[in-house]
């Protein structure tokens, strides 16, 4: 039920009926109500998604109508009978901005706007790729890369890297011995771009990229 879905989410993210009134817009009693254990009133659909959008949930979720969806939704009759075919739960990522595939541009930081992909992708972050030099990894400019945050990935990997304070997403290749980077595209009209010694410094791994999301054209 949603009071106690609503009592949940506030302890968690320890905000008083006070605050979450105020960031709702509504008066501290009218939390206390919502969060009734005995009586408790139904918000309208406006401060619901108000409150939704706040905890980063879906009105379903507060709602308690995730489970009884995913128990009885079933697809259409005519899809049930081909086993390669799966009905798709979701969760949101935070877009932060654009990553450049061609010549590195600043990444704009932007925790307000949400990719929703399917719970299979393990990523902590996602940002939109601009230009065209990993066309041969399949990532064309406007896909939506997926990137799980560490700050090393494996020798070939492909990797969302800040160079100074501008983003580019490339291959990367390491040359221990020789205390080199190689900042490598997927197209040949692009030239690698080759990092050595002191220049590293300018150099950092935002993390591995694990996915990425185009549009059907």
């Amino acid at each position: 039920m949603l009071n106690t879905k609503l009592k949940e989410l506030r302890k968690v993210n320890k905000i008083t009926q006070e605050q979450l009134a105020e960031i709702i817009g509504v008066e501290r009693s009218s939390v206390g109500k919502y969060e009734s254990p005995t009586k408790p009133v139904i918000p309208s659909p406006d401060i619901i998604t108000r409150i939704a959008d706040y905890f980063n949930v879906s009105v379903d979720y507060l709602l308690d109508r995730e489970a009884k969806n995913s128990a009885t939704h079933k697809f259409n009759n005519d899809f049930i009978a081909y086993d390669n075919i799966y009905p798709i739960k979701k969760h949101k990522i935070p877009l932060l901005g654009e990553i450049a595939c061609g010549t590195p541009i600043f990444a704009e930081e932007d925790r307000e706007s949400y990719v929703e992909v399917g719970t299979d992708i393990k990523a902590d972050f996602c940002l939109k790729a601009h230009g065209d030099s990993m066309i041969n990894a399949r990532i064309l400019d406007g896909d939506i890369v997926f990137i799980r945050e560490q700050p090393m990935v494996e020798n070939g990997e492909i990797a969302a890297v800040i160079i100074d304070d501008e983003a580019t997403l490339k291959r990367v290749y390491y040359e221990r011995g020789e205390n080199k980077i190689i900042l490598s595209p997927e197209n040949a009209k692009y030239k690698p771009l080759v990092y050595i010694g002191e220049e590293l410094n300018s150099i950092r791994i935002l993390g591995k990229a694990v996915a990425f999301q185009s549009d059907v054209i």
